[in-house]
């Protein structure tokens, strides 16, 4: 049987995570998994010829208990001889600032530190704990959100960031096997109360959906960890083959100006037609959120499928798509059509800008597409919550919408960094309001929480949003 030791150092072999000489962080929170890790490396420094570092964050979420989390882990490198850069960043001042998720603004300011951490030691190689079982969750989570391709290749034992990468190490074993390894050890670590709470997505994954998945098959976590790769490991490739082509379909003719010839584009498998889309797409938005929005690809594909005659389509961030025959343009307008107030008819569709309808109505009418292209999505609320007529208009200063499972209302200006929104689109995005002027919803971002998507007994009012061209 193969040991734990061996078979974390075969994943380290077989992905080329670790080369002699390396300097590397090690991410430390004091629980068990960052433990066993810490441990392993610990016994291993000599035989792979690396040195290691250790970084330890305190969220400050937990009082005094997370602030012991860090001593811990500064005490044990002490013992052992590693040096460690440690720092209690207030979480909850900033979430009181700023508003957001909780685990993703602490997520930011974790690895913010680390990479900071890594350019003052010079270290190219971050290290986590991310396990089979971590992966397995990514995947169903994807499914369950989106079900895109992105999302359903997980986490790749080794990516870029910062200026060197991460490496995940851990990947091919479960959480069962970091028990046993610490516990065959004897080594301490410290129990994140927040762990054991239904609060957080992943932890109900964890506690209610994988336990069921494991009891059909011990070894699903490690078929996760196979697809994911299989996953990454052809969608690179098909990525790489689609960088190839991509000069061939797609000429730069200007700032912010490219040109796509429809007949070489049509050419070209459909795996790699999306793919050159996608490039093109990073190289307009510069890997923001929008360069990844199924919504915009499929939009532009559809553009595509026809060659006669001329259509246009408006993208985010005011791009355009011209089809004039033959081509496409893509361009940058010049100048962004702002939104004023504009009263929205009831039991009607009503046209917005770039594409967008907005259809606001009684929940017993029948909503045909206003235009039977494009996808739509449909919400439900009741008429005492949100008062009428309602109207749709920029944001405006001071705007807060409240969202479901946050127990404070979230700034709008806020929500478009999250949503990492382009500061020139902030002042032009549509924000659906009702009589009081009470913000029911940032159109294609987020809705108040008393609106839902599932239709319960005391809605009275339907909200379908139509994206034909964005």
């Amino acid at each position: 049987m193969v040991s734990f030791e061996e078979k974390v150092l075969q994943f380290i072999s077989e992905y080329e995570l670790i080369q002699k000489g390396d300097l590397l962080l090690i991410a430390c929170s004091g629980g068990i998994d960052s433990m066993a890790l810490l441990h392993l490396f610990l016994d291993f420094r000599k035989k792979l010829e690396i040195e290691i570092i250790v970084a330890h964050v305190d969220h400050m979420l937990r009082g005094n208990t997370s602030y012991e989390d860090r001593l811990f882990v500064e005490n044990f490198c002490k013992e052992n001889g590693v040096e460690v850069f440690s720092k209690s960043i207030p979480i909850p001042k900033i979430l009181e600032e700023e508003g957001g998720n909780s685990q993703a603004v602490c997520r930011r300011e974790r690895y913010a530190y680390f990479a900071e951490v890594m350019e003052v030691k010079s270290i190219t190689k971050l290290v986590t704990a991310h396990h089979a079982d971590d992966q397995l969750e990514s995947v169903l989570m994807s499914l369950t959100r989106a079900g895109s391709l992105t999302g359903m290749k997980g986490i790749y034992a080794k990516r870029s960031f910062s200026f060197g990468e991460i490496i995940r190490p851990f990947l091919s074993i479960t959480k069962n096997d970091i028990r046993e390894y610490i516990n065959k050890k004897n080594g301490t670590y410290r129990e994140d109360s927040s762990n054991s709470k239904d609060d957080y997505t992943r932890n109900r994954f964890r506690h209610h959906i994988i336990p069921l998945l494991q009891a059909e098959n011990e070894s699903v976590s490690g078929n996760a960890v196979k697809l994911a790769i299989q996953l990454q490991e052809d969608d690179d490739y098909l990525l790489t083959l689609a960088k190839n082509r991509f000069q061939e379909v797609i000429k730069k003719v200007g700032a912010n100006k490219y040109l796509l010839d429809i007949p070489s584009f049509q050419k070209e498998p459909v795996a790699l037609q999306r793919r050159i889309i996608l490039i093109l797409l990073n190289y307009i938005y510069e890997n923001s959120n929008y360069s990844k929005g199924e919504v915009v690809i499929s939009s532009i594909i559809n553009l595509l499928k026809k060659q006669d005659g001329s259509a246009s389509i408006h993208l985010p961030g005011h791009f355009i798509a011209n089809r004039r025959y033959f081509q496409v343009l893509f361009s940058k307008l010049d100048t962004i059509e702002s939104y004023s107030e504009k009263q929205l008819y009831f039991n009607n569709w009503n046209n917005l800008r770039n594409g967008i309808c907005l259809y606001i109505g009684e929940t017993s009418s029948n909503v045909a597409k206003s235009h039977g292209l494009g996808e739509s999505v449909e919400y439900y609320c009741n008429s005492s919550t949100f008062k009428a007529p309602y109207y749709v208009r920029a944001r405006k200063e001071g705007d807060r919408i409240a969202i479901k499972g946050m127990n404070e209302s979230k700034r709008l200006s806020r929500l478009f960094i999250d949503e990492k929104i382009p500061l020139q689109d902030r002042d032009h995005w549509p924000v659906l309001v009702d009589a009081n002027d009470y913000v029911m919803a940032v159109i294609g971002l987020r809705v108040d929480k008393n609106i839902s998507k599932i239709k319960r007994p005391q809605d009275d009012i339907k909200i379908v949003i139509e994206y034909n061209n964005i």
